[in-house]
This record gives C-alpha cells, sequence and structure tokens, in this order.
C-alpha cells in the first residue's frame, strides 16, 4: 500500500492507494482513501484510520501467559469488554490514563454487576471474576485511584468520547441531587433536595446524546445552586469539548430570559420547556385556543392536540468592554400542545388541594404555607352563631383551570411541533439515567471524605453508566424487558465460566443458546 499527498483548498491531505491492472480493458487503476493531512510537516491521521489502526494492533496481541489454574466467571464481564471495544471506551481511557485504565474498568465492572454493594467487597468479586486489572484492588488502592484521576485527563476523555459520538444530535441536559453525609466536602451544602432527604446534597449536571442514548459528560455542582444559574457555566464547558454543533434540550426548570440570550449568543440551536403562564406565551395562546382543539390540529399517535406559530425573541446583549446594550430580534418556534388527560389529572389534583384547604379553613388547623392560597381561592366569614362559612372565588378558580393540559416548548430550530414533542420526550433518557447512576452504582447516598476522592470515584460511576446506557438501550430495542430486568439479565451471562491452566490455551464454558441470542441482540459477538 503506497501512500501520496493532494493538495486540497490550501491543505496537504495524504492518501493511500493501491494500484491494479485490469487485463481485459487494458489500463491501470488506483483507489484512493484519505487517511490524514500534514500539518507543519508532522502527519495526523484522521479519526476513521486511528480506529483501523487500533483495531489491528489490538488483534495482533497475543495471549499473556498462565502461571495457574483458574475458574472465573466471564460471561457479563466479557460483554462489557465488547462494548468498551464498540464503543472506543477502552481505547480512550488507556489514551487518557495509560497507567490506571485497567483499575477504572474493574471498578465500573464490579459496581454495575455487584449493585449498591461498597468496594469493601471488591476483593470477594475479584476472586470469582475475570476482570481488566486481573487481580484484587484493597480499598487504600482504590482510594489512590480516586484521587489520581486528574481534571484534564477527564476532560479530555469527554473529549474522545464526543468525536466518536456526536454530529448533529440534540444533548438533554439536567441536575440531580446526590445526597452526602460527609461534612468535610465544600460544595455540600443544603438545598432544594429531589429525593426529599434531609441532609447536605451535591448537585450532578449530566449531558446526555438524544441519539446515541450515551452519557457525553457530566459536572459536580454546589448543593445549593438550582438549574436556572448552571446554564452559562454548562456552555463553557461545552466549547472545551470542540463540538462543531450544539443542539441542546432542556427542561422548563432551566429556562430564563438570560439564558436564552446567552444560548443565541453562542449560536446553539436548543429545545426548552417554558411556563404556560409566561405573558409572551399567553399571547400567543388566546387567539387560537379554539382553533387548536379542533381535528386538523390532532395527533393520534401523541394523543394530543398542537400549533405551531413562529415569534420574535427580543434578543439583548451587553458588550463587555463598552457596557453597552444592543438589542434586536430572532426568529423562534413556539410549539403549543393540549392534553385530554393532562388537563383531567391537574383539575383533579387542583381539587383535591381545594378540599384540604376547605378541610383547614373550617377545622381552623390552618397551615402557614397555605396562606396565600386560603385568600387567592375562597372568602371567608366567621359569626358567633353560623360559625365559619367558605365561598369560593370563581373567578380565580376559573383562570387556575384555564391553563390545565397545556403545555409549552421553544425552539430556534425545529419548526416542526411534533418532532420537537418527539425529541423532548427522549429527554427523559436523562431521568433514567440519574435512577441507575443512584440506585444502580450505589450513588444515593456519597461518604467519601475529600474533594479529589468523590472526584475520582464519580468519574469511574460516569464510565460504568456508560455501560448501562448501552445496555438499557439495547434491551428496550430489543423487547428484552419483557422477559428480563436488566439485573436478570447480567446474571443470566455472569454464569459463564473461563477455564485457565498453565501451558495451555483458555477456554470457555459451555454457552447456551439462549445465551448466545442474549449477545446478539445486544449487539456484540458471542464470547467462545
Amino acid at each position: 500500500m503506497a501512500r501520496g499527498t493532494q493538495m486540497i483548498n490550501g491543505t496537504e491531505y495524504v492518501y493511500e492507494y493501491d494500484s491494479t491492472w485490469n487485463k481485459k480493458k487494458k489500463y491501470g487503476t488506483h483507489k484512493r482513501n484519505y487517511i490524514g493531512k500534514m500539518v507543519d510537516g508532522v502527519f495526523v491521521p484522521n479519526k476513521k484510520y486511528s480506529l483501523q489502526k487500533e483495531l489491528k494492533e489490538s488483534k495482533k496481541r497475543g495471549p499473556v501467559a498462565v502461571t495457574e489454574c483458574k475458574r472465573e466467571f466471564y460471561g457479563a464481564t466479557y460483554l462489557f469488554n465488547a462494548i468498551g471495544e464498540k464503543l472506543g471506551v477502552t481505547s480512550d481511557l488507556k489514551k487518557c490514563f495509560p497507567e490506571t485504565y485497567q483499575k477504572i474498568l474493574s471498578i465500573a465492572y464490579y459496581l454495575i454487576l455487584e449493585d449498591r454493594n461498597s468496594l469493601s467487597r471488591f476483593p470477594k468479586w475479584a476472586r470469582t471474576h475475570a476482570h481488566p486489572f486481573g487481580t484484587n484492588i484493597p480499598s487504600q488502592r482504590s482510594s489512590e485511584l480516586f484521587y489520581s484521576i486528574g481534571e484534564n485527563a477527564k476532560q479530555e476523555f469527554f473529549n474522545l468520547q464526543c468525536l466518536r459520538r456526536l454530529e448533529k444530535e440534540y444533548l438533554a441536559y439536567d441536575i440531580t441531587s446526590v445526597s452526602s453525609y460527609s461534612k468535610l466536602l465544600k460544595q455540600v451544602k443544603y438545598g432544594n433536595n429531589k429525593d426529599h432527604e434531609h441532609l447536605p446534597q451535591i448537585n450532578l449536571a449530566l449531558v446526555y446524546g438524544q441519539q446515541s442514548h450515551l452519557p457525553v459528560c457530566y459536572r459536580k455542582l454546589p448543593g445549593n445552586i438550582n438549574d436556572v444559574t448552571t446554564v452559562k457555566k454548562l456552555l463553557l464547558d461545552l466549547e472545551y469539548l470542540n463540538l462543531n454543533k450544539i443542539k441542546l434540550v432542556m427542561d422548563r426548570g432551566f429556562y430564563s430570559a438570560d439564558n436564552i440570550n446567552a444560548l443565541y449568543k453562542n449560536h446553539y440551536k436548543f429545545l426548552i420547556a417554558t411556563k404556560i403562564s409566561l405573558k409572551f406565551v399567553q399571547k400567543h395562546l388566546e387567539p387560537v385556543r379554539e382553533k387548536m382543539l379542533t381535528r386538523t390540529h390532532y395527533s393520534s399517535k401523541h394523543k394530543l392536540n398542537y400549533y405551531s406559530c413562529m415569534v420574535s425573541w427580543p434578543y439583548e446583549e451587553t458588550k463587555k468592554r463598552s457596557g453597552e446594550t444592543l438589542f434586536s430580534e430572532r426568529r423562534m418556534y413556539l410549539h403549543l400542545y393540549y392534553n385530554d388527560q393532562r388537563a383531567t389529572d391537574d383539575k383533579a389534583a387542583f381539587n383535591e388541594l381545594l378540599d384540604q384547604l376547605e378541610l383547614e379553613l373550617l377545622s381552623g388547623n390552618l397551615e402557614p404555607a397555605h396562606e396565600k392560597l386560603y385568600d387567592k381561592y375562597f372568602e371567608v366569614k366567621t359569626t358567633p352563631v353560623r360559625g365559619t362559612k367558605l365561598t369560593p372565588k370563581q373567578n380565580a378558580i376559573d383562570k387556575a383551570e384555564k391553563n390545565y393540559g397545556y403545555f409549552v416548548l421553544l425552539s430556534n430550530d425545529i419548526k416542526d411541533p411534533l418532532d420537537a414533542l418527539q425529541i423532548y420526550r427522549s429527554k427523559d433518557l436523562i431521568e433514567k439515567a440519574f435512577g441507575n447512576l443512584k440506585e444502580r452504582l450505589n450513588l444515593r447516598r456519597t461518604s467519601v471524605s475529600s474533594e479529589e476522592n468523590l472526584d475520582g470515584k464519580l468519574f469511574v460511576q460516569f464510565v460504568a453508566l456508560i455501560y448501562l446506557a448501552y445496555i438499557d438501550t439495547a434491551m428496550r430495542e430489543k423487547g428484552l424487558y419483557n422477559s428480563y430486568t436488566l439485573h436478570e439479565l447480567l446474571d443470566e451471562l455472569d454464569v459463564i465460566e473461563r477455564f485457565e491452566y498453565p501451558g495451555k490455551q483458555c477456554h470457555i464454558g459451555e454457552v447456551t443458546k439462549k445465551q448466545l441470542e442474549l449477545y446478539q441482540l445486544l449487539g456484540v459477538e458471542a464470547c467462545e
């Protein structure tokens, strides 16, 4: 295979070619395969060529000599190995953490298979399972590993994974709270705990690929910070990832005029939910309430009514140097939706609240938190003879019920309201990811004693989350949840054994037809 170069638009590209002679047509041909470019006299391979080279090198590696007899569970960790190769996780970890990547993988595998168990049980698991590091990692060594995971290497890993997967897809962004018993961590604060636990917490922001269904990166935040203040910092973090086109999908907790202006300023595409009660939303909703409830605007697939229109956003930008504020308009699509079932549920919940308020007023057991609601929805008259008499304020009640069943999405990119709805609903992957992270990876409460150890442990758990996300997506797409839970599926594969003997090639125990089918459905070749 020979190499050559070609100048295209001022850039010197490198290609490989293979010449052949066509005997019948009596002329020679050669096929070019571009593999990179020359930068300041140095060859820089492209992504495709680098991955092909890594694959060839991995196939050349011979087996490690066996010095003792071993009988280990292998089926589930083999699955993780295959997923790691397929997604480039193993290769990227090796580049970023050349000395410790095998330890990171082994602990990530353990966290997935031994859900909710602490790392103190790792030695027992390591004795019975094949895993990348191949031997025990004592508690002290795991703490040292977490401490050694630096910020630069983490960011480089995020960047490498992004280059493999993200092109034009939307990124879903959300925040969850993680309770902590530690009093030594600076970012552990009391805040709005989403698990309703009376413990100090940290917040964890996670970015997820809407099409790849895989986590992209995460950030640790102080426990008392709210969602809306994190968007500008997120935009700075995303700049580091060097993505050509960024598209974000966020829920209404992240909506603010400042955040919308920041997204426009950075030229990012976005899809974001907001409150139906906002003045500019009501301005466009009122004229079309009746129209959007007609048959023409009904979707049987989504079981709701919809309406969409283009609106102008009052864009503001303050120049850093001069402090001058510039005003202009930006194009935006306003997508309105109405769901009968949602309206019924909202109204039922509201009437339950009114029943509760009436009971509290009549019994005299008033709740301080409900004082404004008492005044808003009831006129209260008390006399010595007739006691307390309540008169509902029907105008206020009607106003509250008027918007039940409606919700709204804003986008500067997606014109079709049903496309926007489908993309937004896929954001529930974030919630599933947080559920997996907390429940399966033992992250509902953190008890590490230093910032460095917490940062390192969160990264290893994030690596584990990539594998969980891949398996979860494959199970949903192939309908495997009809027959298995995620835990049951991993148990089904985990029992496959590998046998090693000194001087002989290792071999795999019996693999059943059902296990072969599971590997195939999960998108990997069966172990052999």
